[in-house]
């Protein structure tokens, strides 16, 4: 879906304009301080491109999930703090954006000022996609900006009904680059075209799996979720986790892929979840009662290796094995490092966030792909071939 993004306004005169913004700064916050300013750094360019413009910049955010109104836990206050030191300028907060007195606040800023609005979550309506709080916030603005895939998969006040009430409504430069890599890599892909398929279970994956298997030339599939599949050849799966009520699914699915699905040749099995466990490797045949599959083997790694390493274009979602727990590590890692190789050799390469991106962040190797997903829940739906709501809701480009 193509939408206008900020170079459609280049040629605008913005200057002192009030932008409103939808960022994204669902950000890890400890003891008061931001731990983690991936997602704030991410939203620089839009910012500043906005500030050089002489606009007037009102930022709007979620911060986790505050239930019941207003929670300090979730406030969004040390976050301006975070964006000061990243910007090297003074944030105005807005501590109330839904104050009568806001619009007017917003109009006192000096051109090129910013100002944080506190978390939209706070306000019972922003959820409820409703109109009245969304006309609130369009007080605050002269023109929409949303620079926020992770929530534009969710219909709220913020992301989607206010785009309605103040035009232009254009996406900002990281929504735009999140359009771009996912949209190119399934409507265009350069092949061959590998996707890259990882997490616990198969149920949180089918709809990706059927959009994709049209598209693709391979699908690789690591993770628990195999274990399914494992199940549907009638092999021993021992403890390792499966959803007994997609062993059908999975059979289907297999039947119909024919040699598209590539599934793990083996196993890193353990009779415990633990750094210390003894583990053995096992072909997948060869998973005893008792035993539970954490990760793919040295054959698997390989393999998929391989085969990423041909590719063209890779999307990558999903780790292969309980990551977090070394040595359960090893698959994932081997993933991350063959999609840096095959990005060198001039594949495009796209990760699609949460674990996937975490995974590549352990391992140094967040800036050797192409391209790496700011929005986990938002880029699976992407994936899955749905509309989101907050990116249908902008401008035709």
């Amino acid at each position: 879906m193509a939408r206008k993004n900020l170079d459609a306004l280049a040629s605008q005169p913005l200057e002192g304009l009030r932008a409103l913004v939808r960022v994204d700064f669902n950000v890890p916050l400890k003891d008061g301080r931001v731990t983690d300013a991936t997602r704030i750094e991410a939203a620089l360019p839009t910012i500043r491109w906005l500030r050089e413009r002489g606009c007037r910049v009102v930022l709007l955010s979620h911060l986790g999930r505050p239930k019941d109104g207003p929670d300090p836990r979730y406030s969004l206050a040390p976050v301006a703090n975070a964006l000061e030191s990243a910007l090297g300028i003074p944030i105005a907060f807005l501590a109330d954006p839904t104050a009568d007195d806001a619009p007017r606040a917003t109009k006192q800023l000096r051109r090129g000022e910013v100002a944080l609005a506190e978390n939209t979550r706070f306000y019972p309506g922003e959820e409820r996609n409703d109109r009245a709080l969304a006309a609130r916030f369009a007080a605050l603005g002269d023109f929409y900006v949303n620079d926020a895939f992770g929530s534009a998969h969710r219909a709220h006040a913020s992301t989607e009904a206010v785009a309605h009430l103040l035009k232009p409504a254009v996406a900002g430069f990281l929504m735009a680059r999140e359009l771009a890599y996912l949209g190119q890599a399934l409507e265009q892909p350069a092949r061959p075209f590998v996707a890259v398929l990882g997490g616990a279970k198969i149920s949180g994956k089918i709809d990706v799996i059927e959009h994709l298997l049209p598209r693709v030339d391979e699908v690789l599939i690591g993770g628990a979720m195999a274990c399914t599949f494992f199940k549907a050849l009638g092999l021993e799966t021992g403890t390792s986790l499966v959803e007994p009520d997609r062993v059908d699914m999975a059979k289907g699915l297999r039947e119909r892929a024919g040699a598209k699905l590539v599934l793990p040749s083996g196993a890193v099995v353990a009779q415990a979840l633990a750094p210390d466990a003894p583990t053995r490797s096992v072909a997948r045949d060869g998973i005893q009662p008792g035993w539970a599959m954490y990760d793919v083997d040295e054959a698997t790694r390989n393999d998929f290796g391989t085969r990423i390493g041909r590719a063209k274009t890779v999307i990558w979602n999903g780790p292969m094995g309980v990551f977090e727990t070394p040595p359960f590590d090893a698959g994932t890692l081997a993933v991350a490092r063959a999609l840096a190789e095959a990005t060198e050799q001039g594949a495009v390469t796209v990760v699609g966030g949460g674990d996937s991106a975490a995974a590549l962040s352990a391992a140094g190797l967040s800036e050797a792909v192409t391209h790496v997903s700011t929005g986990g829940g938002a880029s699976l739906e992407f994936l899955e071939g749905k509309t989101l709501p907050g990116v249908a809701a902008l401008d035709d480009a």
